[in-house]
């Protein structure tokens, strides 16, 4: 890796505006800022979870599968927040999307089908990979606000939808393999007449 940063802090953008990697400046509530910044907040919360799950593989081993899988999300995470900060930069390719697509129809296969909406929560791991489902959906949506006026390249549209999708599912696999009922809904009573 070539680029290293020397000096955290450069004082450039204390008025509002930030370089992207093409060395433009645009504000910081930017479309594509806003989407990287998204972007870094799923990554952030995803270690939390990763973090989560490591200190409870312990006495789970079922979870190691899990943080195998999810480990790699990171560094794909980061390569798309770098996507989107030098607009030309491609890469995820297809094969990312195929590895999710892959431990989706795995871990759906072990739960069996879904007969009911479920709530987050039931452990901290369970609503932690919920919490990081959201801010993919959450992501998702900023980097579509993006695409509609600067149109992105590439898979890093179909790689954000299918992480969410991942999560979703591994929530799920978590519950089922610490133990923990999943949260059904319940729909509020109808109101009387």
């Amino acid at each position: 890796m070539g680029f290293r940063l020397s000096k955290i802090y450069t004082r450039t953008g204390d008025k509002g505006s930030t370089s992207l990697g093409d060395g433009r400046r645009v504000p910081k509530d930017h479309p594509r800022v806003e989407a990287m910044g998204e972007v870094d907040s799923l990554n952030s919360q995803l270690g939390v979870l990763l973090a989560g799950l490591a200190e409870h593989s312990r006495q789970c081993p079922g979870l190691t599968e899990v943080i195998e899988v999810l480990t790699p999300c990171q560094h794909r995470l980061f390569d798309l927040g770098g996507e989107l900060a030098m607009p030309v930069y491609q890469a995820l390719d297809a094969t990312e999307i195929e590895r999710l697509e892959a431990a989706i129809d795995l871990w759906n296969e072990e739960l069996g089908p879904l007969k009911n909406f479920i709530l987050p929560g039931g452990s901290a791991l369970i609503a932690q990979a919920h919490v990081c489902r959201s801010l993919a959906r959450s992501a998702e949506r900023r980097c579509q606000q993006l695409n509609a006026v600067e149109p992105l390249a590439g898979v890093g549209l179909a790689y954000i939808n299918r992480l969410s999708d991942l999560l979703f599912v591994a929530a799920r696999l978590i519950a089922k393999r610490q133990g923990v009922a999943e949260i059904l809904w319940e729909a509020a009573a109808k109101p009387e007449v």
